[in-house]
């Protein structure tokens, strides 16, 4: 057996790389990093309590936002540990099998993520362009298929990355770019080739995120006309005013993503750090704003997340 296929086995070690060039301030840059933590998992938290304990949030639309704070969740505790870790106790080392779960479960809840965005705008349409069937289309039985649909298809799509990498010989750099395992960062560290991997890996981001945004954008389409073809302003108003949470959710998520993938294109001048906190920010954004956001804009969920804060203080 060849050397370097030794190196494919699980007794190999990453290592993972904090904010190259901060490495001395790393215990300060730990504190925001804290409470951007803390913001996600406590207000996805809060607000998937409030839909599952307040019976006026058992519609589809709650339904669908349980969803966004579920992957939300999973996506901010697959990189607390290896983030916090280095931050704290320049624990750099990564086993590759854990390396390779974290990958998948990292991907696989920004695929969720993505196609919850993408539930969320059908929600939308169905809601606005025919309110009247609203609740017969989508039933709680069409809600639970959705959801099963969706994981499945994060699974399906990510198992054959993580596949094709165990298959990989590894050359003597282990060396990482980033606080957690990234795909593309992990390919890089091969010494074989790697396009099979790449047209896999290409071939998920545009099956995922790209056809996902496509679809996102021709329901908004479809919606402005709905909303247009309303004679009442204050209802096209109204009409619209269900929609503000929605997007501001979709802009949380692909504007980092959009911004990663140029920064790993363009920006190969930029210091290392740069390309380090946009990589973290992609995965800790869209956890610490869809909660305000939804907070903030809806009024039922506002609501509903004081209600059951005073429930807790009275209580307590």
């Amino acid at each position: 057996m060849s050397p370097f296929q030794n190196t494919t086995t699980s007794s190999i070690i990453f290592l993972l790389t904090g904010v190259p060039g901060l490495e001395a301030f790393h215990s300060w840059i730990s504190i925001p990093f804290c409470f951007l933590y803390a913001t996600a998992l406590s207000g996805n938290s809060l607000i998937l309590f409030a839909i599952i304990t307040q019976p006026s949030l058992h519609e589809p639309m709650y339904y669908f936002l349980s969803m966004l704070s579920t992957t939300d969740l999973g996506l901010s505790i697959s990189t607390l540990a290896t983030m916090l870790g280095i931050f704290w106790f320049n624990a750099r080392e990564i086993s590759f099998n854990a390396c390779l779960s974290q990958m998948f479960f990292i991907q696989l809840f920004t695929v969720m993520e993505s196609s919850v965005l993408l539930a969320m705008a059908f929600d939308r349409y169905v809601a606005i362009s025919n309110p009247l069937r609203y609740a017969s289309v989508l039933t709680d039985v069409k809600i639970v298929v959705i959801g099963v649909a969706i994981i499945i298809r994060g699974t399906l799509i990510q198992t054959p990355l993580a596949v094709l990498l165990k298959r990989l010989s590894y050359c003597s750099s282990h060396v990482l770019h980033h606080s957690y395992c990234f795909h593309p960062d992990v390919m890089k560290l091969s010494c074989t080739d790697t396009r099979i991997n790449s047209a896999v890996g290409l071939t998920a981001l545009i099956s995922t995120a790209g056809v996902d945004s496509v679809f996102i954008i021709l329901s908004y389409v479809l919606i402005i006309r709905t909303v247009l073809s309303i004679a009442s302003p204050e209802e096209r108003k109204k009409a619209f005013s269900t929609c503000i949470s929605h997007i501001g959710a979709v802009a949380v998520f692909y504007i980092p993503l959009i911004s990663l993938s140029f920064v790993h294109r363009f920006g190969k001048r930029a210091p290392p750090y740069v390309h380090t906190l946009i990589a973290n920010a992609y995965l800790l954004i869209p956890p610490v704003m869809n909660p305000i956001i939804y907070s903030v804009k809806t009024k039922q969920i506002r609501k509903a997340v004081l209600k059951v804060l005073h429930s807790s203080m009275a209580k307590s």
